[in-house]
């Protein structure tokens, strides 16, 4: 996906000779221009009335084609250009040193609104937003406290508990795994609801299916330290693979790519994918392994949060996705859909409306 460049207006070149004629052509346009009085509204680069409203998005430093959240809140607010007729710009942070001056430069444009991605981003998000009243600014899968900036997050431990408990009906090895990226909240929330998910369905059919990499109790497991290292993501898999695992969910951004390779290698494995449908974002070599994905509806909520803007009624309260709200959810089966036997899809599918009923509550310290 294409990063807008900042428009910078340049100077026309100088022709190598002027006529007589010419230089006091333009000598007299330059005497009028010099005596016109100054036009109200200042035109944007390229010619174009500048739009009544814009908005800005920074990712963080996993970039913008991270088949992440990032991909799916840039999707969302280029859907919001589209259907409100906004005007929207990203700039893309490919380092941590990148952040607060991406941020900083967000606001200078001048632009009603601002969207930032990411925990790495809450401090700068947290500074500007105190610095600028008179911006909004929401943050992605991140609290931050001000009456002018709006939280976005997920409650995806209520969709990993159902792809637990998928994980669980389909494995053949009684082992299946999860990894992330770091120990953080956005983490370890799907890392809890899957693992949740592994024990109902032991606790439904008097199974043991283990699931490795990550201890509940203890609140840690296995983690790669970033989200950009495709490598560790491959090497991660590939031991959890050995250790027996036959499905694995990869909570690790661009990492989770090296997760699909592994898996795909190893012929015996699926995959389940997070945050959007890793069989439509992952390359189409990837699809016959996604067994599914634990979905984030980033884009959608994006849209909703831009029109409340436009329309004056931003306000500050968490936008929280559930599965009651459509915000989270577990993604089609797609390739891998004879591999789930008909029962299985029906127990799911009772789990969702236990869940969103309140029959079944899905915890975690990580819950939003």
């Amino acid at each position: 996906m294409p990063t807008p460049a900042t428009p910078v207006p340049g100077r026309p070149a100088t022709p190598a000779a002027w006529t007589r004629t010419g230089a006091l052509a333009l000598a007299s346009a330059l005497l009028l221009a010099g005596c016109a009085s100054a036009p109200e509204d200042e035109p944007a680069a390229g010619g174009d009335a500048a739009p009544d409203y814009c908005a800005r998005m920074v990712t963080n430093s996993g970039g913008l084609e991270d088949r992440s959240f990032n991909q799916s809140s840039w999707a969302g607010l280029e859907q919001a250009q589209e259907e409100l007729g906004i005007e929207a710009e990203v700039l893309v942070s490919t380092s941590e040193a990148d952040l607060g001056p991406n941020v900083t430069q967000a606001v200078e444009t001048g632009c009603d609104f601002v969207l930032t991605v990411g925990f790495e981003l809450a401090t700068a998000t947290e500074e500007a937003a105190a610095d600028n009243p008179d911006v909004h600014f929401a943050i992605v899968d991140e609290v931050v406290t001000a009456e002018n900036v709006k939280p976005i997050v997920f409650d995806t431990a209520q969709a990993s508990y159902l792809a637990g408990y998928l994980a669980a009906g389909v494995s053949k090895t009684g082992k299946v795994a999860t990894f992330g990226g770091g120990n953080q909240p956005p983490v370890t929330l799907f890392m809890d609801g899957f693992v949740d998910g592994v024990a109902k369905y032991n606790e439904v059919h008097g199974t043991a299916v283990q699931a490795l990499g990550w201890n509940r109790e203890a609140q840690d497991g296995t983690f790669t330290g970033d989200f950009e290292d495709v490598s560790k993501g491959k090497t991660t898999t590939e031991n959890l693979i050995d250790q027996g695992a036959d499905v694995i969910l990869p909570v690790a951004g661009q990492v989770g790519e090296g997760a699909a390779a592994a898996v795909l290698e190893s012929g015996s494995a699926s995959l389940i994918w997070v945050d959007n449908d890793g069989y439509e974002t992952l390359p189409e070599e990837y699809r016959p392994i996604v067994l599914t994905s634990v979905l984030k509806n980033t884009g959608d909520a994006v849209v909703s949060i831009v029109s409340d803007d436009v329309d004056g009624t931003f306000d500050s309260e968490p936008f929280v996705g559930t599965l009651e709200n459509g915000g989270v959810d577990i993604a089609e089966y797609h390739d891998l859909a004879a591999s789930v036997p008909a029962e299985l899809s029906a127990e799911i599918d009772g789990l969702r409306d236990d869940i969103i009923a309140g029959e079944i509550t899905v915890e975690s310290p990580s819950t939003p």
